[in-house]
């Protein structure tokens, strides 16, 4: 015998076992297995059927987060516009307020200023007629008989006034 070569008895006895453990392998096992095989078949092609769904629902996500990005930035140049323009509106208006409060002021001034030449006037008509009332005075104090001595009177008291003044 060589150990290469088997028996013909242990060639038959190694056929009848394989063959009860393939038919006991095939009616328990087997169908087992198979079960086994097809529900993680069912489970892979779900968990796919998931994740493609996931898929396409994180694509709409992100469709709608870009969509709203635009239209979030839409309105930020919106709202910055209107800022601006509200901005330049303050600006305008406080402007026009300045502009009228200095006017007003402006106003006040030249009000004060006029009342304060009217005010010299009178002190100046003042200083004239009580001028003109010592003049006069004088010169009816002193009877002069000609008109050269008259007006060399008026001219030395004038000098004198307006020497007297200074």
């Amino acid at each position: 015998m060589s150990l290469l070569v088997p028996d013909t008895g242990l060639l038959f006895w190694m056929l009848l076992s394989f063959g009860i453990v393939f038919f006991v392998l095939a009616k328990y096992g087997f169908p087992v297995i198979i079960k086994m095989v097809e529900g993680r078949k069912v489970y892979i092609d779900q968990s796919l059927e998931v994740a493609r769904e996931a898929n396409e629902q994180l694509s709409r996500l992100k469709a709608e987060g870009d969509a709203l990005v635009a239209a979030a930035n839409k309105e930020q140049g919106r709202i910055l516009k209107e800022a601006m323009e509200e901005r330049e509106k303050i600006i305008y208006d406080a402007r026009k307020q300045a502009e009228a409060a200095a006017q007003k002021e402006l106003d006040a001034a030249k009000k004060q200023l006029q009342i304060e030449k009217d005010e010299a006037i009178r002190k100046i008509r003042r200083q004239v007629a009580v001028l003109a009332v010592d003049i006069s005075e004088k010169i009816i104090r002193k009877n002069l008989d000609s008109d050269d001595e008259q007006m060399e009177m008026i001219d030395r008291m004038l000098d004198e006034v307006i020497n007297k003044r200074n």
